[in-house]
């Protein structure tokens, strides 16, 4: 636990939204700017149209060609802010679909499916899609050490513990991994229920994607 938590303590202090937006409190250079903007997801086109600027500028200022103006400087760095914001969403960290479990679904069964996607937690859903609980590796240790060979006749409802924390599309990275913290994963949810499920790994590797590692 205390090595996720540094990990991530690195994660919030290293790439969180603010830090991520640092070079651009002070002017940065054509190689920090074109990195920028290939962070944010962005063409030269598309930082040209949104900045209100031509391609060719922002092209000869990534080339280090031309000195441009502060407010035409200021123009580019705001859209790539925003954008790097707007990025850092739950909706583009998630993994989906979600494998779920009901609380009818047989112990035996939610075992099965953990070997064979090689995964450490099942949500537990109601009709609604809704999350009502989970079931972790550890759970099922806990059930048949109480339960033996009782413990394969188990349902999900006779075991299950406390859902995961919900978070919703447009909840930020920064969020995300206080949340992380605490707890294994955290679920995306909306009106039709679980849509996405974020776990550590899907954080480390967002994150070193956007580092260009």
């Amino acid at each position: 636990m205390n090595k996720w938590k540094t990990i991530y303590k690195h994660i919030l202090t290293t790439t969180s939204i603010e830090k991520m937006a640092t070079p651009i409190i002070h002017i940065p250079g054509p190689e920090e700017l074109r990195k920028l903007r290939k962070m944010a997801g962005l063409s030269q086109r598309e930082l040209a149209k949104l900045a209100g600027v031509s391609q060719s500028l922002i092209a000869k200022i990534e080339k280090g060609s031309i000195n441009p103006r502060l407010k035409t400087l200021e123009k580019i760095l705001k859209v790539i802010e925003e954008r790097l914001s707007s990025r850092d969403m739950a909706k583009n960290i998630m993994q989906t679909p979600v494998i779920t479990a009901r609380p009818s679904t047989r112990i035996i069964d939610v075992i099965k499916v953990m070997e064979e996607k090689g995964i450490s937690q099942v949500p537990v859903v109601d009709d609604n899609n809704m999350p009502i609980g989970t079931i972790y590796e550890s759970t099922i240790m806990k059930a048949l050490l109480k339960g033996g060979k009782k413990a394969s006749n188990y349902h999900v409802k006779d075991v299950m513990e406390d859902p995961l924390p919900t978070v919703t599309e447009t909840t930020t990275l920064q969020t995300i991994v206080q949340l992380l913290l605490e707890h294994p994963a955290v679920l995306v949810v909306s009106k039709k229920g679980v849509i996405g499920i974020i776990t550590k790994i899907d954080v480390i590797k967002y994150v070193l994607q956007k580092l260009g590692e």
